[in-house]
């Protein structure tokens, strides 16, 4: 089993939530322009589309931010010969709007990738964006491996297990995403009734009037009609 087959196994598991980072000072937030809010085609009561509009017009990640995110999730879920990566399905942006929808998870995300960038500037002297391929997945094999990880890589372990988490998220509840594990959803079958040693065994059986208007598979596309004393009709 390959590593983007191992992560779409944890999907269908449980997804554990990340753990709060400690120590961790949130960075200066710049200022973006107003976005209007993206509500329309799907239900949502006035004061949903209210916090919709909010959170729409809200950022929090600054470019920076948003940028590392996105090369980390490539990282996690890389791009295949069937498939697009992670960033192809607009995850960071999903991540992005959990970070706004779910406060909690902001400090972690933040957080984490101040630890990142601090860990990539003492082993490579430059941000974890800047590295090469080769250098960021050494760094991220630090802390994929919780059971592996050294004591000092705690935090990274959690942020990176928050990371993971949201990437499989937002990546497999997208139509992509949905594509690759071939969920095909719910899909009509054709139903004859009860068996007939069923039936027999409990001594029952359908009435032949009633076999011809339920049963008939060339009718079971058609609505039920009944008249005003509750007979079925057709």
């Amino acid at each position: 089993m390959d590593r983007r087959e191992s992560l779409k196994s944890l999907l269908v598991g449980s997804f554990a939530g990340g753990a709060l980072l400690q120590g961790c000072t949130p960075a200066a937030e710049q200022e973006f322009p107003q976005q209007e809010p993206q509500t329309q085609g799907y239900g949502r009561t006035e004061k949903e589309k209210l916090r919709d509009g909010k959170l729409q017009s809200e950022q929090f990640f600054t470019e920076h931010e948003l940028e590392t995110m996105a090369v980390l999730c490539d990282i996690i879920l890389p791009a295949t010969d069937q498939y697009g990566a992670a960033t192809d399905a607009e995850v960071p942006e999903f991540i992005a709007f959990m970070a706004k929808d779910m406060p909690d998870h902001q400090l972690p995300l933040r957080g984490g990738i101040m630890w990142l960038d601090h860990e990539a500037n003492k082993a490579y002297h430059k941000e974890f964006k800047a590295c090469s391929e080769e250098e960021q997945k050494a760094l991220c094999d630090l802390i994929a491996y919780p059971d592996l990880a050294k004591p000092e890589m705690e935090q990274g372990v959690k942020f990176f297990n928050l990371v993971r988490n949201l990437t499989l998220t937002g990546f497999y509840t997208t139509k992509m995403g949905v594509e690759e594990l071939g969920y095909k959803g719910n899909t009509p079958n054709v139903w004859d009734g009860v068996p007939e040693g069923v039936l027999k065994k409990h001594g029952l059986s359908y009435e032949e009037e009633w076999l011809a208007k339920c049963i008939d598979q060339e009718k079971r596309m058609n609505i039920a009609q009944w008249d005003e004393e509750g007979n079925l009709i057709g």
